[in-house]
């Protein structure tokens, strides 16, 4: 019965045209239970309303007369925040999440950052992998992109390159994002 009527027409700071702010002369009305009414003058469409302990609301001023519908306006809004604040949970942002190394990382220790990234990925956000250099190792950015290479090959399951290794200052970068078909 509600879901019918979440095409309300709008005023001018986002709030429906409601009751007496109606100041069409003419207006079709329809019933709580979507039923056609007529046509009939927005002050008799309000006593209607008023009558049954409802309110008058403005579903579209496009047509000709203008059609209102008898709801009760507290409940239909209440109903509608509702259901904006569900579609909020369900929403994930995905966050970046960022997995730190070296070049000269050991085995284990890279197994670890593996995991923290499989981790971050399986949660649905984004992993950035940072490799940073010290004084002349900025010299050896080749094993740096040798060794994202590898966490993206060893991720590839999960993951796909969102953006691909690239040296910024000290440092070489590389995005990873979840695949879509994983959750």
């Amino acid at each position: 019965m509600l879901e019918k009527s979440n095409k309300i027409q709008k005023g001018n700071n986002d709030n429906p045209v409601i009751n007496e702010q109606i100041k069409y002369p003419k207006v079709r009305l329809i019933d709580v239970s979507g039923e056609q009414l007529g046509i009939y003058s927005s002050t008799d469409a309000l006593n209607i309303a008023i009558q049954k302990d409802l309110d008058l609301v403005m579903i579209s001023n496009k047509s000709n007369p203008p059609v209102c519908r008898i709801i009760d306006y507290g409940k239909y809004k209440f109903t509608q925040e509702k259901k904006a604040k569900e579609a909020r949970k369900k929403q994930h942002n995905a966050i970046l999440k960022e997995v730190k190394m070296r070049y000269k990382i050991e085995e284990h220790d890279y197994r670890v950052r593996i995991n923290q990234a499989l981790r971050f990925l399986q949660t649905g956000d984004k992993v950035k992998a940072t490799i940073t250099f010290r004084g002349r190792e900025i010299q050896h950015t080749s094993l740096a992109i040798v060794l994202l290479q590898k966490m993206a090959y060893d991720l590839s399951s999960v993951a796909d390159i969102q953006q691909p290794p690239l040296k910024d200052g000290k440092q070489m970068i590389m995005v990873l994002s979840p695949k879509k078909n994983i959750h």
